[in-house]
């Protein structure tokens, strides 16, 4: 397979490592400052979002998004050597708006997604106003598997309840099923009330 990099990769390629020595580079010390002062604060320094709105103006925006009018519509070929120049930095994905969890979060509501659902988590996310999160701790299971996950989701009328103990339910037993790889969902529930 041949991993030449094409035009259009080669110059975001630039435009991304000349971003990230001019502005995220610098920008750590900042953000070491600001989480020495704050070390409990659950918000996201302000520097992040200074960084933000700087690669955001420069239309280095959502790259990592393929097939949705708000990324650049680049396939894992061409993405693949922004997101390693990213990656040399703590903040550099966030800074593009392309960190983990938020970019597969987005990449399941842009496709999956109900026009309720797009409006009320991916628009916001899109735009780096409000962070998501994918939890499958448990306590007393290996969770980093999958197939040990033991809370479990049941449908109950109109609504779902989990049952199980859990950081915060997003992956869950659902179905019975011959795989166990078959048997999960994701449930998104809000932080401040627990309810979708």
């Amino acid at each position: 397979m041949d991993f030449t990099y094409d035009d259009r990769t080669e110059e975001l390629r630039s435009q991304v490592a000349a971003f990230m020595d001019e502005f995220v580079y610098p920008a750590e010390a900042v953000m070491a400052e600001w989480l020495e002062a704050n070390p409990d604060s659950w918000s996201e320094p302000p520097i992040v979002h200074e960084l933000q709105r700087e690669a955001r103006t420069r239309g280095l925006w959502n790259l990592f998004l393929a097939a949705h009018p708000e990324g650049a519509g680049l396939t894992n070929l061409q993405y693949a050597p922004l997101a390693e120049l990213m990656g040399r930095s703590a903040i550099g994905a966030a800074a593009f708006n392309c960190a983990a969890p938020d970019t597969g979060n987005m990449e399941v509501l842009a496709e999956w997604g109900t026009e309720e659902q797009k409006d009320r988590w991916l628009k916001p996310l899109l735009d780096a106003q409000i962070r998501s999160a994918f939890c499958m701790t448990e306590p007393d299971v290996a969770s980093s598997d999958a197939t040990n996950i033991s809370t479990r989701i049941t449908a109950d009328g109109d609504e779902y309840v989990i049952n199980g103990r859990t950081e915060s339910p997003s992956v869950n037993k659902a179905t019975p099923s011959p795989s166990p790889r078959a048997r999960r969902s994701i449930a998104r529930c809000s932080a401040s009330t627990g309810r979708y």
